[in-house]
């Protein structure tokens, strides 16, 4: 019998006496470069005992992968390298370097204090305020909150805008995300909107096209549906291109782009406040 084609998830720990959002973020960023294969992310928070990491690094020994941890207490991380080290389990510090660094080049000392990341200033409530914003306004949902929008995305379905959108959220951004189709009209709301906040997604039909097909594939349903026509989807991206040039806004084609790279192009061309 072959060898079976669907691979086994590669399995990830991330371990903090926080939250671990700093890790799992490095983490995700450093799987993007690896296509094709699946990422089980574990996370383990709020560890404060040596005994916690000792629990975690045996399972981590059992199970396969790798432990990726952000811990400020010295005690900890050298627990965690014995440990690692004891078990044959690969650690990566993701805080300690950076830290170590600090003390090197300004021979400073640091608060050693855990979850300073979110601390509950006005950074932290600006992002979580954007967040609820542009939950209650994606896909169209909520049009009446447009005006208090940072930035407005429009385009076909399938163009990336409901990522974008949470992305730069959490970047501190209101976002409004509205679906295009030529039976329907933009809300008005947009229509008083600056050019300049309004961003088009878009892409060629023929990637637009293979994008709809794996989409109903994943979904179990056939190909046959107008959604996946290269007449309509020529038609949407006709309409599409006829709105941006009545708006005189941004037009990003997002083909084979990561999310992060369309935000920071996004971000660079706002007007500033």
């Amino acid at each position: 019998m072959g060898e079976s084609s669907q691979q086994s998830p590669y399995i990830v720990t991330v371990c903090s006496d926080s939250l671990g959002d700093t890790a799992e973020s490095v983490v995700r960023a450093a799987a993007r470069q690896f296509h094709g294969q699946e990422i089980m992310i574990q996370r383990k928070s709020h560890v404060k005992q040596e005994d916690e990491i000792r629990a975690l690094m045996e399972q981590v020994s059992r199970e396969g992968g790798f432990v990726a941890y952000t811990l400020v207490q010295p005690e900890l991380r050298e627990m965690m390298k014995e440990e690692a080290i004891r078990l044959g389990v690969r650690a990566v510090d993701i805080m300690g370097p950076m830290m170590q660094a600090f003390i090197d080049t300004f021979n400073d000392s640091p608060i050693r204090q855990p979850g300073l990341l979110h601390t509950m200033d006005d950074d932290y409530f600006r992002r979580m305020e954007a967040i609820e914003f542009t939950v209650k306004c994606d896909d169209g949902k909520d049009t009446t909150a447009i005006a208090e929008a940072d930035i407005v995305l429009i385009g076909p379905s399938r163009t990336s805008k409901t990522p974008l959108s949470v992305f730069l959220s959490h970047k501190g951004y209101k976002v409004a995300n509205i679906p295009l189709s030529p039976e329907v009209k933009p809300p008005q709301e947009i229509y008083r909107m600056p050019g300049e906040r309004i961003f088009m997604l878009t892409m060629p039909a023929e990637r637009l096209l293979r994008i709809r097909e794996e989409r109903l594939k994943n979904l179990g349903l056939p190909h046959s549906s107008m959604y996946c026509s290269a007449e309509r989807i020529q038609e949407e991206l006709d309409y599409a291109a006829m709105l941006a040039d009545k708006w005189n806004c941004h037009v990003f084609d997002v083909s084979d782009k990561a999310i992060e790279e369309t935000a920071n192009a996004i971000i660079r061309l706002l007007p500033s406040s």
